[in-house]
Formats: C-alpha cells, sequence, structure tokens
C-alpha cells in the first residue's frame, strides 16, 4: 500500500507520542497530535477519525509497516499507548517495501535527466541513493520514456528551471521560426511545459508587457540571470491555462468551441482509452455512425493532432473549424501535385 503525504505525517506523529514514556497518551490525546499536525504541515483542519487511528496503528505493527513493538497500558477504563521499548523509533528503521517501492519509481522519474548538461548531480545522486538504501538490483530497463538527446534546447532546461525556483529574472536570446535575426527578451519564467519531445517554458515577457509568453527553448540562443524585481504569476497552471487547450498555444481571444468528430469503428476503441482531450464525450454510436465531442480552444496542435488519424477521424462541426481543417488537406494534396 503507497503510503501518502497525509499518512505520512500521520505515522510520524503517532511515533512521537509513542516514543514519549513521560506522559499517556489515550485514543483523544491520539487524534488531537495527528490532527495538529497535519494543520501545522498542510494548513487544512482535516479532522482524522477514530478508526482511521486504529487502521494507521494496525499498519505501523505489521510487517508492511514498521513492526512497531507497542504496549496497550490500561488505565482503569481506559487504553493508553507506547513503545515497549522505549528507544525505539520508526526514524530508525530500514525502509520498509512500501517506502522501497515508492522510492524506486521515483528514482525512475529521476532518471530521464541523467546525462543532461547541468543536470549531472542526477548521475552521481542515484547510484548513491540506490547504495544507500539498498535498492540496487538488475541493471535491466524496464521502463523507457520518449526522449531526443539530440533536441537543441536541453542545455537550458536546468538554468531555466533553477531561475523559476529561485524567482529570478533571466535575459533570453532568442529567435523564432519567423524572425531573420535573434532579439532579446527580459522574461520571468514561471513554468516549464514539455510536449511532443520539446520544451517550452512561459512566463513574462517584460519588454513587451506579455502577462503570459511562450518560448520553444530549441529557439533559445543564449540564457542569462540578470538583476531585477522578480514577478509571480499567481495562477493554477493546469486549470487555468492548459486545461482548455491540446498542446501549448493558447490563442488570444479565441472562444472554447464544441468540436464534433466523426470517427471509423477502427479508431473507437484507441479513443476510449486515450481520449484526445479531459472534456470528451464518447465516443457513441449513433444514427450517423460513431461520434465523440470535445470542448477546447482551438490552435494549431489540434489540427496536426486531428490530421495525424487520417480518414479515421473528421470534422462535423463547427463549420468554421471543419473548412480550416479542409484547407490543410487542400494545401497538403496540392504540395504532392507540385
Amino acid at each position: 500500500m503507497p503510503i501518502n503525504k497525509h499518512a505520512l505525517i500521520r505515522y510520524h506523529a503517532l511515533d512521537r507520542c509513542f516514543s514519549n514514556h513521560y506522559r499517556p497518551y489515550y485514543l483523544e490525546d491520539l487524534l488531537n497530535e495527528c490532527n495538529k499536525a497535519l494543520y501545522e504541515h498542510t494548513g487544512e483542519a482535516i479532522g482524522v477519525k477514530r478508526r482511521q487511528l486504529f487502521d494507521d496503528i494496525n499498519f505501523m505493527e505489521s510487517d508492511a509497516g514498521w513492526s512497531v513493538p507497542l504496549d496497550r497500558c490500561r488505565d482503569g477504563k481506559r487504553v493508553y499507548y507506547r513503545y515497549a521499548d522505549q528507544q525505539f523509533s520508526i526514524n530508525n528503521q530500514p525502509l520498509n517495501a512500501s517506502e522501497a517501492s515508492q522510492i524506486k519509481s521515483a528514482l525512475l522519474v529521476m532518471s530521464r535527466f541523467k546525462g543532461l548538461p547541468q543536470f549531472e548531480w542526477v548521475d552521481e545522486l542515484i547510484p548513491v541513493i540506490e547504495n544507500k538504501l539498498g535498492l540496487v538490483g538488475s541493471n535491466t530497463k524496464i521502463i523507457l520514456f520518449d526522449s531526443n538527446i539530440d533536441y537543441t534546447g536541453l542545455q537550458y532546461i536546468a538554468p531555466i528551471f533553477h531561475a523559476i525556483v529561485n524567482r529570478q529574472v533571466l535575459k533570453i536570446e532568442y529567435q523564432d521560426f519567423k524572425s531573420v535575426d535573434s532579439y532579446c527578451i527580459t522574461f520571468h519564467p514561471q513554468i516549464l511545459k514539455q510536449f511532443n519531445n520539446r520544451w517550452f517554458a512561459f512566463g513574462i515577457n517584460e519588454d513587451r508587457q506579455e502577462i503570459i509568453w511562450n518560448m520553444a527553448l530549441d529557439r533559445m540562443i543564449k540564457v542569462e540571470t540578470i538583476h531585477g524585481e522578480y514577478i509571480l504569476l499567481e495562477m493554477d497552471w493546469d486549470n487555468d491555462y492548459f486545461f482548455d487547450i491540446i498542446g501549448v498555444t493558447r490563442m488570444e481571444n479565441e472562444p472554447l468551441i464544441d468540436i464534433k468528430l466523426w470517427l471509423t469503428p477502427e479508431i473507437v476503441p484507441y479513443m476510449r482509452t486515450k481520449p484526445l482531450h479531459p472534456s470528451q464525450k464518447g465516443p457513441t454510436l449513433t444514427n450517423e455512425g460513431w461520434m465523440m465531442s470535445i470542448r477546447v480552444i482551438p490552435n494549431y496542435e489540434l489540427s496536426k493532432l486531428l490530421l495525424s488519424y487520417g480518414s479515421s477521424v473528421r470534422v462535423v462541426s463547427p463549420q468554421s473549424f471543419k473548412e480550416s481543417m479542409i484547407n490543410s488537406l487542400k494545401d497538403t494534396l496540392t504540395s504532392y501535385h507540385t
């Protein structure tokens, strides 16, 4: 059973109580200490219930937990809890199976950064963690991620990442695909996003007073930190910016539209197991055939994605978006006839 953040906070709160032999901790005391610890660490008044407390104690006593040596001491009709061994603490115990599994999963994700410029510390850190925590096993790869080691912008991931963490302003020399010459931007980076094996930085373009500016890392020529007062955007990027689009391009003043799609029967299972977008409804079999819909802001990435399915996916409505797709197909056909 994976240990989540709230559970870990409760376990350590209980561990402190069980280790204290100078005062008795009854059930009500344990509940209060768990709730207090959760509020201090998360700011949330969650309210742990007695059933949850008993489950936590049982887990800590189990082999999957830490096999804690717990005494239940009677005080009249009441019971208080403490470790039989006053020196015992879960902090002094080796990793249990659940913790080891979670760390292994985290190391798999970290391994994606091995070999990248300025992430050399990952190459050094992973073997140390594996060795110290006894996680060394087979060197056989069990998971592969999409990556492009020849991608031009990889060297800029680390400096932009650190600028976001440390809230630093950047000066970026940039050359987009449409410009003959490069130009410099005073940039307040907010978030990095990977899409289709390319990396993008989103932030504030101070020179143009653009609140949200999108820059592809492979078009950057030089990135350096400069002095300046960093501006932080308080926003939920997943829900406030990216949720309504596919990809990274959010067109200004473009409204959300409902796009109705016709599908061939062969593509239906793929659309069910890998939806195009969280707003997707369907596929559903109708009199017109297999149909589904998504509600998004149309952009370049959406058009390219739909075109990639060829004749398996066809835009039914709205008419304006359907015509833009037809024009794209006509341009493609024309290019083959030249």
